[in-house]
């Protein structure tokens, strides 16, 4: 994309213009694939990895990767504008079409509404959901510790997310919608995506090729905190 923010203003600026365009909502047709995407680095260079998830198989069935260099600051709450490029590097490269994105990182759960899973879908106009390993802002009680059992994550007074429990016992994820979904839908297709582990399989996969591919070019760093 040309003339990708650089700067914190920039970014705001463009944050801000594309909020405009988010809309929570169900998806209102049937979901079968789901594109992960998650990022590793090497060095100053950032690794995406894109991969097509199959909810009818289940399975991995398409996956591709982008190399791009870092030219934005790890800010807290602007992590987009550091990965972005890569990101729609990856999903570009793609051999199939997918009807869903899912970001390791917050959509509605974002201190203006308007985190990584939700810049990207109303970016792509396309349905998104963000599935976070930790929470950005709110408040929660824990949920139950059966798989599917979850509890509204609060902040200032709004719902903007769940705890969901994945598996049996482990740690929650925080589920949010971003654009074109909403959260109960968002909640399901974690649940749906999420057979084994405890992280969905879109975003394991992700998360292995992105791991594997910066590894191949040396000076490994696993990411920044998602937000």
């Amino acid at each position: 994309m040309d003339n990708w923010p650089s700067t914190i203003e920039e970014a705001a600026k463009f944050r801000d213009e594309l909020a405009q365009k988010i809309r929570i909502s169900p998806v209102g047709r049937e979901i079968r694939t789901v594109a992960g995407v998650d990022i590793a680095y090497s060095g100053e260079t950032a690794v995406a990895a894109a991969v097509l998830y199959d909810m009818t198989v289940p399975g991995i069935v398409a996956q591709a990767t982008a190399v791009a260099g870092v030219n934005f600051p790890y800010v807290p709450g602007y992590l987009f504008f550091r990965e972005g490029p890569a990101v729609l590097a990856a999903l570009a490269k793609l051999a199939r079409r997918h009807d869903l994105l899912m970001v390791d990182g917050h959509g509605t759960a974002h201190p203006k509404k308007a985190g990584y899973a939700c810049l990207l879908g109303a970016l792509l106009d396309m349905p998104s959901i963000g599935c976070a390993k930790s929470r950005l802002v709110g408040n929660y009680e824990e949920p139950g510790i059966e798989k599917g059992n979850a509890s509204p994550l609060i902040f200032r007074g709004e719902t903007v997310g769940a705890v969901v429990r994945t598996r049996r016992g482990v740690r929650p994820v925080f589920v949010s919608a971003g654009h074109l979904t909403c959260l109960d839908g968002a909640v399901d297709i974690v649940l749906r995506c999420a057979t084994k582990f405890r992280i969905p399989e879109p975003l394991r996969t992700a998360d292995a090729l992105a791991g594997k591919t910066a590894g191949e070019l040396g000076n490994v760093d696993a990411g920044d905190s998602r937000d």
